[in-house]
C-alpha cells in the first residue's frame, strides 16, 4: 500500500512536470523584464538626471553579456582578478557552465529567458499546426551554424587573445558601457538589424526553437559540456512501443527512439520526453549507480546549484560592480563616441 502510495504521488508529480519548468521558465523571464525596466531607468538617469529620478543598476542585466563574460573568465583563469566591472556577468556564466557539466543542459531548458519565448512560440504554432520538420540534409548543416559561431568567439577570445588583450579590453571604454549598448541596440536597431530579429522570429513560428537550435553560440559551448554531464535520459528498447510521442514532445528534436542513452549536445534536459511516455518505465533519468532517479532531482539541483553561485558571488562581493554610478553616468553620456576596441 506505502509503494503503490508512492507510485502515485511520483506519477503525480511527473505528469506536472511540463508545469513545473514553464512556472520556472515564466519567473525568470518576469525577473529579466523586471531587470529591464530598473536598467533602463538608470540608463535615463544617467543620460538625465535632472529630469529622470534614480534607480540603482540592477547586476543580473549583466548575464545578458556573455562574451564579455567569456573574457574575464579566461583572464581569471590565467591569473587576473575577478571581474569588477560587470562581476555578475562572470557569475552567471560561470553557474551556466557548472549547471552543464552536471545537469545537463538546464540552464537553457529551465532559467533562459530566450529559450522561454522560444518554448511559447513552440507551443502556439504546435496548436496551430504551422511547425515544419526539415529533412535530416538541411537540419544538419543549419545545426552546425551555431558550433561555427562558437569556433569564431571561441578562436578570437580564447586562442587569439593573451592577457594583455585581455585585460585590455577588460579596462577599455566600451566594456563599461557594453551593457549600455546592448540597450541602445535593442532601442534604437538599424534596418538590417531589425530586419534580422524579425526574419528570426518569424521563421521561428514554423522552425521549432530557430534561434537556440540552429544560431546561439552559448548553447552550443553549454550542449558540448553538457556532453560529460552524469544525468541521462535511458531508453528500455524492450518496453518501448515506438509511439514516438517522446520525439512529439522533444524540443530539441532528438531521436530518442532510435537511442538506448539521450547523450547529445541539443538535449536542454527539460524531461518533456519522460513525461509524456506512455510505456511504463521505458525513459527513464539516470545517473551512474542508479536505474531510475526522481524527474525533480535534476532541477531542485539546477535550481540549487544556480542560487548557491549567486549567494556566494553577493557574500564575497562579486555580485555588485565596483564601478561607481558617476563613471557609469560619464561614459553612458558619450556612447555614440565610443566604438569597439
Amino acid at each position: 500500500m506505502v509503494k503503490n502510495r508512492e507510485m502515485r504521488a511520483k506519477k503525480f508529480f511527473h505528469s506536472r512536470l511540463s508545469l513545473l519548468r514553464l512556472s520556472c521558465q515564466s519567473l525568470f523571464a518576469l525577473f529579466c523584464l523586471f531587470i529591464g525596466w530598473q536598467f533602463y531607468s538608470f540608463y535615463l538617469w544617467a543620460l538625465d538626471s535632472s529630469t529622470h529620478q534614480y534607480v540603482a543598476r540592477p547586476p543580473s542585466v549583466e548575464a545578458f553579456l556573455p562574451l564579455g563574460a567569456l573574457v574575464s573568465l579566461k583572464r581569471l583563469l590565467l591569473g587576473a582578478e575577478y571581474d569588477t566591472i560587470h562581476p555578475a556577468g562572470l557569475t552567471i556564466f560561470i553557474a551556466a557552465l557548472l549547471i552543464s557539466l552536471f545537469l545537463r543542459k538546464g540552464f537553457c531548458g529551465w532559467i533562459c529567458p530566450v529559450g522561454f519565448a522560444s518554448n511559447l512560440v513552440e507551443r502556439f504554432s504546435k496548436k496551430t499546426g504551422i511547425l515544419l520538420s526539415l529533412p535530416a540534409w538541411i537540419d544538419i548543416p543549419l545545426l552546425s551554424l551555431k558550433y561555427l559561431l562558437l569556433g569564431f568567439f571561441s578562436y578570437l577570445i580564447l586562442w587569439n587573445m593573451g592577457l594583455e588583450d585581455l585585460t585590455d579590453f577588460h579596462r577599455s571604454s566600451y566594456n563599461l558601457i557594453s551593457d549600455a549598448k546592448m540597450l541602445h541596440f535593442f532601442l534604437h536597431p538599424s534596418t538590417l538589424a531589425g530586419s534580422i530579429m524579425l526574419g528570426i522570429l518569424l521563421i521561428s513560428f514554423v522552425l521549432r526553437n530557430f534561434w537556440c537550435r540552429y544560431l546561439c553560440p552559448y548553447g552550443g559551448l553549454l550542449g558540448i559540456l553538457a556532453l560529460i554531464s552524469p544525468f541521462q535520459v535511458k531508453r528500455a528498447p524492450e518496453t518501448c512501443i515506438d509511439c514516438k510521442k517522446c520525439e512529439d514532445a522533444c524540443p530539441s528534436s532528438i531521436r530518442i527512439t532510435r537511442k538506448t542513452t539521450v547523450r547529445n549536445a541539443e538535449c536542454i534536459g527539460c524531461l518533456e520526453c519522460v513525461q509524456v511516455c506512455p510505456a511504463q518505465k521505458c525513459l527513464t533519468l539516470a545517473v551512474p549507480g542508479t536505474k531510475d532517479t526522481n524527474l525533480l532531482l535534476l532541477p531542485g539541483l539546477l535550481l540549487g546549484l544556480f542560487f548557491t553561485c549567486y549567494i556566494i558571488a553577493l557574500i564575497s562581493g562579486h555580485w555588485h560592480s565596483h564601478v561607481p554610478n558617476e563613471v557609469f553616468q560619464h561614459y553612458y553620456q558619450l556612447i555614440d563616441t565610443i566604438g569597439h576596441p
